[in-house]
C-alpha cells in the first residue's frame, strides 16, 4: 500500500501506538489501516453419493477442479457465501449443513471454510467461472487435476468420515512451503 484511501496521501509502514504489529499509517490524516486474512468460503455439494467438482475457467489454476467456493463478500455470513458461490459457480442449489473444514493458509493470508451441503436436485450447470461441472464418486475424483491443497484436504477429510459414519469439523493449516494452496 502506497496511499491513504481516506485522503490520498502517502502511508508509511509503522507500529501504531497501543499496537503491536507493522500497519500501513497515513502520514497526513493518521488512517490506520490493517489488512486481515481474506475468508474463501464454500461447500461439499452431494447427491447421491457423488460430490460436485467445478472445473475452473479462470486463474489461477485454469482447468483444474475444485469445490464450489469463492471470497466472502462484505455484508454477508459465511453461510450467505457459501450459498452465493455455489449458485455463482455451479448454479446450484444447495440445502447447507454444518461447517465441515477450516484451513488455515497464513502464508498468503487466506483462511477457506467448507460446509456440507446437500443439492436439491441435478439442475447445476457452469457458472461465469466454471468450465465445467460434474458429480463424482470417490474412486472417480481427479485427485492429480484438484486445483488446492485445501480442497484435497477436505475431500479426503470428507470420505475417511463418511465411511467412519460420523462428520467432526476439521482444522488444518497449509505451512509456507506448499505453493498450491
Amino acid at each position: 500500500m502506497n496511499f491513504c484511501s481516506q485522503c490520498g496521501e502517502a502511508v508509511r509502514l509503522s507500529i501504531p501506538e497501543g499496537d503491536n504489529l507493522p500497519r500501513h499509517v497515513c502520514e497526513s490524516c493518521g488512517t490506520i489501516h490493517y489488512q486481515n486474512p481474506k475468508l474463501v468460503i464454500g461447500c461439499i455439494a452431494e447427491w447421491q453419493g457423488k460430490v460436485l467438482l467445478c472445473r475452473r475457467s479462470i486463474a489461477p489454476r485454469y482447468g483444474l477442479w475444485t469445490l464450489p467456493a469463492g471470497f466472502m463478500e462484505n455484508g454477508e455470513t459465511t453461510r450467505q457465501a457459501a450459498l452465493r458461490e455455489t449458485l455463482e459457480e455451479a448454479c446450484a442449489r444447495i440445502d447447507l449443513g454444518d461447517p465441515f473444514s477450516l484451513v488455515n493458509i497464513p502464508h498468503i493470508n487466506q483462511v477457506h471454510l467448507f460446509y456440507r451441503a446437500r443439492l436439491r436436485d441435478t439442475g447445476f450447470a457452469a457458472g461465469l467461472e466454471t468450465l465445467e461441472t460434474a458429480l463424482f464418486a470417490e474412486q472417480a475424483i481427479p485427485w492429480p487435476e484438484l486445483a488446492f491443497q485445501s480442497v484435497t484436504l477436505c475431500l479426503r477429510a470428507y470420505f475417511a468420515d463418511r465411511k467412519a459414519g460420523h462428520f467432526v469439523l476439521h482444522e488444518d493449516e497449509l505451512p509456507a512451503a506448499n505453493k498450491k494452496a
